[in-house]
């Protein structure tokens, strides 16, 4: 109880900090907060999913952006060859990444959760790999995207002009959150998977079919995934590589909102998406921001060592 109470205040300054941020942005550089926050919708939707995974199964998977891509390549295949709208195709490719989640976790994942740490880490680096290659040998390497009219809507405020559509990432990602919390907090099966999350064992002791709720809750996170694929693919070009950066910043948001914070990820999604924005504004200086959650993740360590010492 004390280290929360002296915790709070660091919370506090540090909510009052980002807060001040925000409002001085809003007058110097208000694009930056607009495509700031809309690439933190991004985010969360990726990595409300990963930490799921972590939370529950307790496995890092490191072939998370490779599942969105999959999904995306899906969602391509489908509004090619049958002329389907992205969002026509949203749900047969929930129910596909769904399946497929079931089928690499019953003959993958399974076998590697009482293994150690680094067997599961070269595992899901593995499935990294064949998912790309496997992307790679069917749709080659060329970049896809389908063009929609709608994506290019923008509105003014002021004398800022910013594009809208983005805003549907910080849609997707605010239902997939109150999804999950309602799931997690209001049903037996979301309950029971908290309890294995938090007690394998004893959670199996009490009657919790244990392996049933890793299959489930590792398929669900790989259909929300999908979701993201969708959506992603709807403004985004796609390659068979594109997934590999949202892995890691997956990583990063779950490692710098910490292990269980659903409603964290959001919040550490907005600082990333607007440091990167902020970053891009500058010409010449976009590239950078590619590093920017690599030195997040840094700080987070960092900081998270010197607690520990204490």
């Amino acid at each position: 109880m004390a280290e929360r109470i002296l915790k709070r205040p660091l919370y506090i300054i540090v909510g009052l900090l980002s807060a001040a941020v925000i409002v001085l942005l809003l007058f110097w550089k208000p694009t930056v907060v607009v495509y700031g926050v809309q690439r933190a919708g991004l985010y969360a939707g990726i990595a409300l999913p990963m930490a799921l995974i972590l939370g529950i199964v307790h496995i890092v998977n490191l072939a998370h952006g490779e599942f969105m891509i999959t999904a995306a390549y899906i969602t391509y295949f489908l509004c090619n060859s049958f002329g389907m709208s992205p969002f026509a195709a949203l749900v047969p490719v929930v129910i596909v990444m769904f399946l497929l989640g079931m089928l690499i976790f019953k003959f993958t994942i399974k076998h590697t959760l009482k293994a150690p740490e680094l067997n599961q880490l070269i595992l899901t680096f593995g499935l990294a790999m064949v998912l790309t290659q496997g992307l790679n040998l069917i749709a080659t390497s060329q970049p896809r995207k389908i063009s929609l009219d709608f994506v290019t809507s923008s509105a003014t405020v002021g004398e800022t002009t910013f594009g809208t559509y983005g805003f549907i990432y910080d849609l997707a990602a605010v239902l997939i959150l109150a999804g999950l919390l309602f799931f997690l907090r209001k049903t037996k099966f979301g309950k029971a998977a908290v309890a294995v999350g938090q007690n394998p064992r004893g959670a199996r002791i009490i009657g919790i079919d244990v392996n049933k709720i890793y299959i489930l809750v590792f398929s669900l996170a790989i259909a929300l995934t999908g979701i993201m694929g969708v959506l992603f693919l709807t403004s985004q070009s796609i390659f068979p590589l594109a997934g590999g950066s949202y892995t890691m910043k997956s990583f990063c948001l779950v490692a710098m909102a910490g292990m269980g914070s659903l409603p964290g990820i959001v919040f550490a999604s907005i600082g990333l998406g607007i440091a990167e924005s902020f970053i891009m504004s500058f010409q010449g200086y976009g590239g950078w921001s590619n590093i920017v959650f690599f030195a997040l993740i840094i700080i987070v360590i960092l900081i998270k060592s010197f607690k520990g010492k204490r």
